[in-house]
């Protein structure tokens, strides 16, 4: 099983992700692959995999978005939570030609969001890594603040990507956390949660679960994160998404 994530950070995904699959699985290797900017970062992510006995080859140092370093590789399971709202004119330059020369074939093919948000070229970065669904196709789970859902008129860069998501049958669900859930800003967060071989009652569907008030307050705040997720909370969470029906707090919608 591979799993990847574009903005590896410390590794932490990738170190959970292990560690899931690991304790539900018998008889399976996981080999974790990821990208991270920021050096520090990186240095600790490899130590950490190091130090785990994992193989460090495919953890790479560099921009994600102007230079991916595991291009061409496909993966299984895809977690990533990228800078919120962070803007990308310093590899413009890079990501435009890609978006005019290579069209469909490279990574930015249905339209490029406004220079002052990246969120979405990750979140098409990660759709082009998934596996062809004849294959057994990926999964994709990303946290994104709210701006990928609304912003852009029609037309817009961001209307055309999400068009594309929808009319490609990629979204599966998306759960709208509580605020204050991340340690340096207390803005509205969301899960999406991408899917290529989804079963045939989930074809042609979203899920949306609001889970905003399902919070439990923290003894303690660190820095904005003042709210978590109780054992129970996330149990349920989950059980709402396995079992892909409406109740109060979840709704199901046609892409259309």
């Amino acid at each position: 099983v591979t799993i990847y994530d574009p903005t590896a950070g410390t590794g932490g995904f990738l170190s959970e992700g292990d560690e899931y699959i690991q304790s539900i699985s018998k008889k399976v290797s996981v080999s974790l692959h990821g990208q991270e900017l920021n050096p520090e970062s990186y240095a600790i992510c490899k130590a950490d995999m190091l130090i785990k006995g994992q193989d460090v080859a495919s953890i790479k140092l560099g921009n994600t978005l102007s230079n991916d370093q595991l291009a061409d590789k496909h993966f299984d399971f895809m977690l990533s939570n990228p800078p919120f709202g962070v803007e990308w004119k310093k590899v413009q330059a890079q990501i435009t030609k890609e978006h005019k020369e290579k069209g469909f074939n490279g990574r930015f093919g249905p339209g490029l969001p406004r220079v002052s948000d990246g969120s979405l070229l990750f979140l098409m970065h990660l759709v082009s890594k998934m596996r062809d669904s004849r294959e057994g196709g990926s999964r994709i789970g990303i946290i994104l603040n709210g701006s990928p859902l609304f912003t852009g008129g029609a037309g817009s860069g961001e209307s055309e990507i999400r068009r594309y998501l929808l009319q490609n049958d990629l979204v599966e669900a998306i759960v709208a956390l509580p605020t204050d859930m991340f340690y340096n800003t207390g803005i509205a967060t969301y899960i999406w949660v991408l899917s290529n071989h989804k079963p045939a009652e989930r074809k042609d569907k979203v899920l949306l679960i609001n889970a905003s008030d399902m919070h439990s307050p923290m003894r303690k705040s660190l820095g904005s994160k003042r709210k978590q997720l109780s054992d129970e909370a996330l149990s349920e969470i989950v059980s709402l998404y396995s079992r892909y029906e409406e109740s109060p707090i979840a709704k199901i919608f046609p892409t259309t």
